[in-house]
This record gives structure tokens, C-alpha cells and sequence, in this order.
């Protein structure tokens, strides 16, 4: 009997750990797909715009589908200026779906980040579900340092998104996408029913495994600067 009973547990336990362990790997990954896109000099993120954001979207990994299924989809995690002062929210867990957009040719996955760079983008961020392009406007960022040249239009839209692929860089319109609340992992990370408005507008305490997330997050994104 007593056997039995440490069999039922050890079942109930052991996916608990693993949901653990593949978060906690996802945010690691997300804290590598950061620095790599944002340490890239030329190549990468401006880091001016960083310093302008309100919230950071990181993607790492976003894959397609194959032949017969052609969308995209991708989880991550998002973090926003903390309201209430100095720093930033823990993460939230997200989710990109569909759209229109592609990946680099012969891709099959790319990492993804996006700055939103507005209050409209703002608010969309903390919907249950909104559309990229429909809510909010979303525009392929400019790469390197020097952003003088970009155009108005892109400069203007609510969300900027970059891709990396190959060793690649690049700006990325994921217009049509869809980002959603990843409801298992905040329940995983935060406990059940937390929400990705209360943890983006931080009331509620980033868990200990964000640690090293949230310190890139801080490395790049500091105090925001006014447009």
C-alpha cells in the first residue's frame, strides 16, 4: 500500500518538476536571446530605443510549421517598467501566434525580441489577447546604433520587433500575430490565477528563478528615457 501511494505521488510530483525545469530553461534562453540581439554593436538592437521602452518581449526559439501546417508560434516572456518606480516587472509568460509574418529563408526557427514602444502598445500588452498590427501598430526595427535614417513610420509604431536567425539580424514585421498570456507557466511560476496585467504592472513578486532575466533585462533597459 505504501508503495502505492509513492507511485501516485512521484506521478503527480515529477511533471510538476519538469514544468519547472522547462521554465526555468525558457528564461534562461530568453536571457541569452537578450544579450545576443542587444550586444551584437551594429548589428543588433539599438540600445536607444531600449532606454524609450515601456515593455520587452523576448521569443527565443519562435518556429514555423511545415508544409501542410504554415504557421508560427513561439513562447517567451515579457517584462514592463515597474509603475510604481524604478526597475522592472517580473516576467510574465506569452505566447505568439499566426500572422502573416516569415522567418528568414530556410529557417526553421528564429529568436525574437520586441520593444513596445507606446502606451497604446501599453495597453494591448496587458489584454488577455490582442492582435500585432490591429490593436497595436508593429514595425520591423532598425539594426545598429545609428537610427537617424530610419523611417517615420517605423519610428511611430506602438511595437518594434527584431529577428536572429543564423548568426542574421534583423528588423521583423510580425503584423497579423497574435500575443496572448501563457496562463500554465504564470500559474507555475506565480501560483494559480495571477494574471499578465497584475504581474506587468507589478503586483505581484518576480520569482526567484527570473533572477537572471530580469538582471539582462535591467542591463539594457536601465531608466526610461522620454521620447
Amino acid at each position: 500500500m505504501l508503495n502505492k501511494l509513492i507511485t501516485i505521488l512521484a506521478v503527480l510530483i515529477l511533471p510538476l518538476h519538469a514544468l519547472d525545469k522547462v521554465n526555468v530553461d525558457r528564461l534562461n534562453a530568453s536571457a541569452e536571446t537578450l544579450n545576443e540581439m542587444m550586444g551584437a554593436g551594429d548589428k543588433g538592437i539599438p540600445l536607444s530605443l531600449f532606454a524609450k521602452a515601456h515593455c520587452v518581449v523576448v521569443i527565443p526559439g519562435m518556429k514555423k510549421g511545415g508544409f501542410i501546417i504554415s504557421g508560427k508560434y513561439g513562447r517567451g516572456f515579457a517584462s514592463c517598467r515597474n509603475p510604481r518606480g524604478v526597475g522592472w516587472t517580473g516576467p510574465a509568460g506569452i505566447r505568439v501566434e499566426g500572422g502573416g509574418f516569415g522567418l528568414q529563408v530556410g529557417a526553421a526557427e528564429v529568436d525574437v525580441v520586441m520593444l513596445v514602444m507606446s502606451e497604446k502598445g501599453l495597453r494591448g500588452m496587458l489584454d488577455t489577447k490582442f492582435t500585432l498590427g490591429g490593436e497595436a501598430s508593429v514595425a520591423g526595427g532598425p539594426v545598429g546604433r545609428d537610427i537617424t535614417a530610419q523611417t517615420d513610420a517605423s519610428m511611430r509604431a506602438d511595437i518594434l520587433s527584431w529577428s536572429h536567425s543564423r548568426g542574421v539580424f534583423g528588423g521583423l514585421s510580425l503584423q497579423g500575430g497574435t500575443l496572448r498570456g501563457d496562463g500554465d507557466v504564470n500559474d507555475a511560476l506565480y501560483g494559480n490565477n495571477v494574471s499578465d496585467a497584475q504581474i506587468l504592472t507589478g503586483k505581484v513578486k518576480s520569482p526567484k528563478v527570473a533572477a537572471r532575466f530580469l538582471s539582462t533585462v535591467r542591463k539594457y533597459g536601465g531608466r526610461r528615457e522620454k521620447k
